[in-house]
């Protein structure tokens, strides 16, 4: 039985369909139909059930994945262990988000690309909270304070940030005091998050209110800059326009608590060698802090 197409099987199964598995595996939607017809074939058994409506796994498809799963899990485990020190293969799929990414992440994985040759990296920038398992990334790098979730995080570094607002705004409405006062504030956000302040070594939640909102920490800084109300942002993303005037910090005796920047990676026994090097990578370039504080 051909390794590639228990591999493509178990694309297949998580990504939902035949063009979703060719997408991430990066080849054409006729390659993925083969590999899924002669392992079939192999098995005497149907996998994958097409209809008018999409495709679903049979019961057999069901049985088979779990078991497929771990089958490729070991498989590359194998492929690790022999392979000469330090040398990585494969392919690392990442998503990483937008704010940050380019400026701040991007040289560590093109670092990584430099050491590492023989190992294909696919990098995903966008401020969208993906779903790792169900689009196919082996890891995230995502910045603030995490969620509770199912998947596995390492923090690699802090990042700090500042409540801000603009001159304009502080002109026309006052600078808030405290977390009381901030409520009564317009607030820039990227949804409904909640804010956690610290007033001496306890941390105060703070849900704020506010009409602007947007996915992208660069597109809250010129909201902020054009007077639109208070937003917590990352040092890294203002420390030129505070260090000019254009923004200035507010409840500096209430400062948000320090956030993190962290590698997340689907549920597992072990984490693939290939992300333990991408974390202590990162590790490596962050965790003093200078890029991210």
């Amino acid at each position: 039985m051909d390794i590639e197409e228990i591999r493509t099987f178990v694309e297949i199964a998580d990504a939902g369909g035949i063009s979703s598995a060719a997408t991430r595996l990066g080849v054409a939607k006729s390659i993925v139909s083969r590999r899924l017809l002669r392992l079939e074939a192999e098995l005497g058994v149907q996998l994958l059930a097409r209809t008018t409506r999409g495709a679903a796994l049979t019961e057999a498809g069901v049985t088979f994945r779990d078991h497929a799963a771990r089958v490729h899990a070991e498989i590359e485990a194998a492929k690790e262990a022999v392979l000469p020190a330090g040398e990585l293969r494969g392919r690392l799929r990442v998503a990483v988000p937008l704010s940050f990414g380019p400026i701040h992440f991007a040289p560590i994985l093109a670092e990584m690309g430099r050491r590492h040759p023989h190992l294909q990296i696919q990098t995903c920038y966008g401020d969208r909270f993906v779903d790792l398992v169900a689009e196919g990334y082996d890891c995230a790098i995502r910045v603030g304070h995490l969620q509770d979730s199912n998947l596995i995080a390492r923090r690699v570094g802090p990042v700090y940030g500042k409540l801000l607002a603009s001159p304009d705004y502080i002109k026309a409405h006052g600078s808030p005091e405290s977390p009381e006062e901030l409520l009564a504030h317009e607030a820039l956000m990227q949804g409904t998050e909640t804010w956690q302040l610290m007033d001496g070594d306890e941390i105060v939640t703070v849900r704020p209110q506010g009409r602007f909102k947007a996915d992208n920490g660069t597109a809250l800084v010129f909201a902020a800059l054009a007077g639109l109300g208070v937003a917590y942002l990352p040092d890294r993303l203002t420390h030129e326009y505070v260090a000019s005037g254009a923004l200035v910090p507010v409840m500096t005796r209430f400062p948000p608590s320090p956030a993190g920047a962290y590698v997340v990676r689907p549920p597992g026994l072990h984490p693939a060698r290939k992300i333990r090097v991408l974390t202590e990578l990162l590790i490596e370039y962050c965790d003093p802090a200078p890029p991210l504080a």
